[in-house]
């Protein structure tokens, strides 16, 4: 059975909603998946809404735009009220619950609340909410394997920022292995 992930991640500019759609597709090309990229943010960039529509599937993609995605990733509360009736019957739905204080209204999709930005703070890693979600997408979808986002985030980490290369793949983990 072919699997398609249609996400949404969305939130702040500045949260890195852009740079965990590039980590998700990196992923998917490297998993021998198609991909689609397809960013949308405001002037504003930082401290405006950004979002970013990823699509990774084993079959050709028809668009890259997705009116109904089957995931959503809210970042922060104005991207859950924004896009939260978006997300297909049966979909999932991740929320950063240390951002986010209300719950997703809708009973017929999956939930998971993480507390994203408090766990990469307490782990001295401010700044890496993302990757904190990104590890808790691999996980609940079961898309990619840890190893597999470990090596997309090498690839796409710019030489001159390599330093950050262990701070990302700890970011990950704490959100594949948080329950």
């Amino acid at each position: 059975m072919s699997k398609t992930m249609e996400l949404n991640i969305a939130g702040f500019g500045g949260q890195g909603v852009l740079f965990a759609g590039k980590i998700l597709v990196y992923a998917g090309m490297l998993a021998g998946k198609e991909v689609s990229w397809l960013p949308s943010y405001g002037p504003e960039m930082r401290g405006g809404t950004a979002n970013i529509n990823v699509i990774v599937s084993d079959t050709p993609i028809g668009s890259p735009i997705i009116n109904y995605p089957n995931m959503l990733v809210a970042m922060n509360q104005p991207s859950l009220e924004k896009f939260e009736s978006d997300v297909q019957k049966e979909g999932m739905i991740i929320v950063d619950s240390a951002l986010i204080p209300i719950p997703v209204t809708r009973t017929d999709v999956t939930v998971f609340y993480i507390p994203a930005t408090k766990l990469a703070e307490e782990a001295g890693l401010k700044g890496l909410a993302n990757m904190v979600m990104v590890g808790k997408i691999a996980k609940e979808t079961g898309i990619f394997d840890l190893e597999t986002l470990n090596k997309a985030v090498s690839k796409s980490i710019p030489e001159r920022k390599k330093e950050l290369l262990a701070s990302n793949i700890q970011a990950i983990e704490i959100g594949y292995n948080y329950i």
